[in-house]
């Protein structure tokens, strides 16, 4: 059986800084939620270039504890902790691998009215104990179909199912984000799709 490559590059680990892009342009990048590392679970992204962006490499089904979002060169951006003793499926993204003054919070929504939300994305509001809404997640992300919105509703992140090549269709382990900088940044998106993907796996 010939596996349909993700990217032709997929491989090769680059450290260089992706090529920049204009502001007003949208960013796409290809989520392989596949581990470099033999014998791993996690998460491997690549740019439009097929040039390595980010990595997860502990994460394991079943709601880890604790995962890590990396730069191609294993760098960490972001430490992602289920929120223990809590009512509601909440996870917590610290920046680094810092586990204290937390970026943000993404809690998942109970559906009792049959809504499209998701999730919603919270951060502490300076200077208060309230927390201050960030993003709204809307759709189903088992179909890899859904968006990101901010307060003013604008969609500033998506996630899609990716086309198929020649034919061959690459399932729900390979997919799009597409991201709207500068509305939101690439590495806040790319968390939200690790923590979407621990709430609905």
């Amino acid at each position: 059986m010939v596996m349909t490559k993700v990217y032709p590059n997929a491989i090769v680990l680059e450290t260089k800084e992706p090529p920049s892009v204009a502001a007003d342009t949208p960013i796409v990048l290809t989520v392989w939620k596949k581990s470099l590392l033999f014998n791993c679970y996690g998460f491997t992204v690549f740019d439009s270039n097929g040039n390595l962006v980010f990595r997860v490499d502990n994460y394991t089904a079943g709601g880890n504890a604790e995962i890590v979002l990396m730069d191609a060169s294993g760098r960490s951006i972001f430490t992602i902790r289920r929120k223990r003793l809590s009512l509601l499926d909440n996870w917590v993204v610290f920046d680094g691998e810092t586990t204290a003054n937390p970026r943000f919070t993404v809690t998942k929504h109970v559906n009792f009215l049959g809504t499209k939300s998701l999730a919603h994305v919270s951060a502490p509001a300076p200077g208060s104990r309230t927390k201050k809404m960030m993003y709204e997640i809307e759709g189903s992300y088992s179909q890899r179909c859904c968006g990101v919105y901010d307060e003013k509703r604008r969609r500033v992140a998506e996630i899609r199912a990716k086309e198929a090549v020649g034919g061959v269709g690459f399932g729900g382990d390979v997919f799009r984000l597409i991201v709207q900088q500068p509305e939101i940044d690439q590495t806040v998106a790319m968390a939200l799709v690790v923590v979407l993907d621990q709430m609905f796996m």
